[in-house]
C-alpha cells in the first residue's frame, strides 16, 4: 500500500517551520460531570504530536468528540477536557481554538488543540466549501484516527484532497501496514476467526473471507447457524435460521479452495443464559431441544488450537463464546492462548476481541491490536477504506 509516512516528513525535515494539521481520534468516554473515564485513545495520539513538535512544526490537532449538532456548540460537546489531559500528558501549555476553521494562529513549536470538528457545517458530508478552507490551514495533513478511517468526512478526506501534502501519522500507518501484511500478502495458512451473535452483521465478512483464506473458524451465534447448515441440532441457541443457505455457501466456497469451516464437535450447553448456570459438555450430535449452546467444547477448542499455533497468519474478531461467564469462558481463552503461543503473525480487533485480550493478558502475544471497530470489520469485508484511497492517490 503506498502513502506518504509523516515520519519520513519529519526525518527529512520538510516539516520543519511548517504548518501541520492533524486529525487525531481524541473520542474519549466521559462521565456525566464530564471528566475522562478512560483515556487510551488520548495518549495513543501523543507520538504523531511529540513527532510535529520535535520536528519543529506549529501544530494543530482536531478530533470528533460524540455526536454534536453542527453549527450548534454545547458545553459538553467541548474538547476542553481533552486538552487539559492532552496538556498533562506531555507537559506543557495547551491552547483550545474554536471557530477555527477561516484561520488559525499557531507558531513553530507551538500546539493548539482545534474545537470538536464535527461542530463544523458540513464535516459529516465532506461539504467541497469545507474542504477547501480545511486545506489553507496547513502545509502538511496527518490522518493518525484509524477510527474515522472508514468515514469520508471533512476531516478524514476532503482536508487530505485539499492540503498540499497529505500524510498518514504513526498510528495509521501502523494499522495500514499490519492489514497489508495480514490480508494483502499474507504469510500462509491464513486463519481467519470470525465470532459473534449473527451471521448478518458479519455475512459480508464471511463471504470475502472465504475467498481468500485457508481457514475459517466460527463462533458464537455466528458457529450455531453454521451447525444447522451442517445438519446439526442446536436446540434453543441463538441463531439464524434463515441465512442457513447463506452459511452452507461460505462452506461450499471454502472447500471448492481446498479450504474449510471447521463446524464444532462437541459443544457447552447449559439450560437457561446464566453466570451460574450448570454447563455440561455434550458432542455436537446430542444437542437437546431445551439446550444452549454457549461455547465450543474443550475437543474443538483443542483441534483448533492446533490449526492456530500451524498457522503463517491469524486475523481474529469475537470471542468463540460467553466468556464473560467462567462457565463458558474456555474455548475463548484456549484460542486466545493459542494465539499467543503461535509463531503466527496476528492481527485482531472488534471491542469484545479486545475484552477478551485484556482479560486473558496476551497483549503482548498479538502481532498488532487494532484501535478502529467499525473500520477493522470494513477491512475484512474487502473495503477499501475512504482514508487509505485518498492518502494513496496524493502518494501518487
Amino acid at each position: 500500500m503506498k502513502f506518504i509516512r509523516f515520519s519520513d516528513l519529519c526525518a527529512n525535515g520538510q516539516a520543519k517551520g511548517k504548518r501541520v494539521f492533524i486529525r487525531a481520534d481524541l473520542n474519549v468516554p466521559q462521565d456525566d460531570a464530564g471528566n475522562i473515564t478512560e483515556d487510551t485513545r488520548i495518549r495513543a495520539s501523543v507520538p504523531a504530536i511529540q513527532m510535529a513538535l520535535d520536528a519543529g512544526a506549529a501544530v494543530m490537532v482536531t478530533s470528533h468528540l460524540g455526536r454534536p449538532t453542527e453549527g450548534e456548540f454545547k458545553p459538553e460537546d467541548s474538547l476542553a477536557p481533552v486538552a487539559k489531559r492532552l496538556g498533562e500528558l506531555l507537559g506543557r501549555e495547551v491552547r483550545l481554538v474554536a471557530n477555527w476553521v477561516d484561520g488559525v494562529e499557531v507558531a513553530p513549536g507551538e500546539l493548539v488543540l482545534l474545537e470538536n470538528c464535527r461542530l463544523n457545517v458540513g464535516e459529516k458530508k465532506n461539504k467541497p466549501e469545507l474542504a477547501a478552507k480545511l486545506g489553507k490551514l496547513c502545509d502538511i495533513f496527518v490522518h493518525d484516527a484509524f477510527g474515522t478511517a472508514h468515514r469520508a468526512e471533512g476531516t478524514t478526506y476532503g482536508i487530505a484532497e485539499t492540503a498540499p501534502i497529505a500524510s498518514a501519522g504513526p498510528l495509521l500507518a501502523a494499522e495500514m501496514d499490519a492489514i497489508s501484511k495480514a490480508l494483502a500478502n499474507p504469510k500462509r495458512p491464513l486463519v481467519a476467526i470470525v465470532a459473534g451473535s449473527k451471521v448478518s452483521t458479519k455475512l459480508t465478512i464471511l463471504q470475502a473471507l472465504a475467498k481468500n483464506v485457508d481457514g475459517l473458524i466460527v463462533g458464537g451465534g455466528i458457529a450455531n447457524t453454521f451447525m444447522l447448515a451442517a445438519g446439526l441440532k442446536i436446540g434453543k441457541s441463538l441463531a439464524e435460521p434463515d441465512l442457513v443457505g447463506e452459511a452452507k455457501a461460505v462452506i461450499d466456497a471454502m472447500k471448492a479452495r481446498g479450504a474449510e469451516v471447521p463446524i464444532p464437535e462437541d459443544v457447552v450447553c447449559a439450560k437457561a443464559f446464566a453466570a451460574d448456570a450448570p454447563a455440561t459438555v455434550k458432542a455436537a450430535t446430542e444437542v437437546a431441544d431445551d439446550d444452549l449452546i454457549l461455547d465450543i467444547g474443550p475437543k474443538t477448542a483443542a483441534k483448533l488450537a492446533e490449526k492456530l499455533k500451524a498457522s503463517g497468519t491469524i486475523v481474529w474478531n469475537g470471542p468463540v463464546g460467553v466468556f464473560e461467564f467462567a462457565a463458558f469462558e474456555n474455548g475463548t481463552k484456549v484460542i486466545a492462548q493459542a494465539i499467543a503461543e503461535s509463531s503466527a503473525f496476528s492481527i485482531a480487533g472488534g471491542g469484545d476481541t479486545l475484552a477478551a485480550i485484556a482479560k486473558y493478558g496476551i497483549e503482548k502475544d498479538v502481532g498488532y491490536i487494532s484501535t478502529g471497530g467499525g473500520a477493522f470489520l470494513e477491512v475484512l469485508e474487502g473495503k477499501t477504506l475512504p482514508a487509505f484511497e485518498i492518502l494513496a492517490k496524493r502518494a501518487g
